[in-house]
């Protein structure tokens, strides 16, 4: 994955041209190429840092390449709405803080919703600038809002994307800040939500040693 660091004093040195677009994309490489760079405009904006080969980043531009290539590996054959969605899944989530919830499951959930919510509005109307139809904007702001896991095929598709992406990059990271049988429960959690499919591609991924323990004690239970 190539990176585009911070300049000297802080200074965005990303390098919009430098973004690479799969050769799979069923539309115009343009169009969606145009959309995704004013996806990451808004992600270089993350206050948050992410270091990635040495070099900092903004943390949800990590995030949005991360997606886009795991959609890749996982559905070659990605409808344009689908890809979208996969690259405005985090888009913006900085601004709406966990904090301003309050602490437990309900408070938990008021806050996945409002982020869903806000990563919908944003995105509809990015796209609604750029002239998208309305029959495309809609389809990602359904996507976005994860109707109909388990029953529309699209969003299950995302919900596994968004499952390895975690497993793969971020898992390690997170199980550092909670114990065992929060992190067993956190993972019968995910392996609820994906497919089989979804669950075939987890087992495949290359994971540290802690975390294959962990979804194998899953899987067992």
């Amino acid at each position: 994955m190539p990176t585009q660091g911070l300049g000297k004093g802080g200074t965005n040195a990303f390098c919009f041209q430098c973004v690479r677009f799969s050769g799979t994309m069923n539309q115009p490489a343009s169009r969606l190429a145009r959309a995704f760079e004013r996806f990451d405009q808004i992600n270089v904006g993350d206050p948050r840092t992410e270091v990635v080969s040495g070099v900092s980043e903004p943390k949800e531009l990590v995030y949005a390449r991360r997606m886009s290539e795991q959609l890749d590996r996982f559905e070659p054959g990605a409808s344009e709405a689908l890809q979208l969605a996969a690259r405005a899944q985090h888009i913006a989530r900085w601004q709406i803080a966990r904090s301003e919830y309050p602490e437990g499951r309900t408070g938990y959930r008021q806050w996945r919703t409002r982020l869903m919510q806000h990563h919908a509005k944003l995105a509809s109307d990015l796209l609604a600038e750029m002239d998208y139809d309305t029959t495309t904007i809609d389809t990602v702001a359904h996507l976005l809002r994860k109707q109909g896991l388990k029953r529309n095929p699209e969003v299950q598709t995302l919900e596994d994307v968004v499952c390895l992406v975690f497993l793969e990059h971020y898992f390690d990271d997170f199980a550092k800040d909670h114990d065992h049988d929060k992190l067993v429960g956190i993972l019968r959690k995910v392996w609820v939500k994906m497919s089989e499919r979804g669950r075939a591609a987890a087992l495949a991924l290359e994971l540290s040693s802690g975390a294959s323990r962990l979804v194998t004690e899953v899987l067992q239970g």
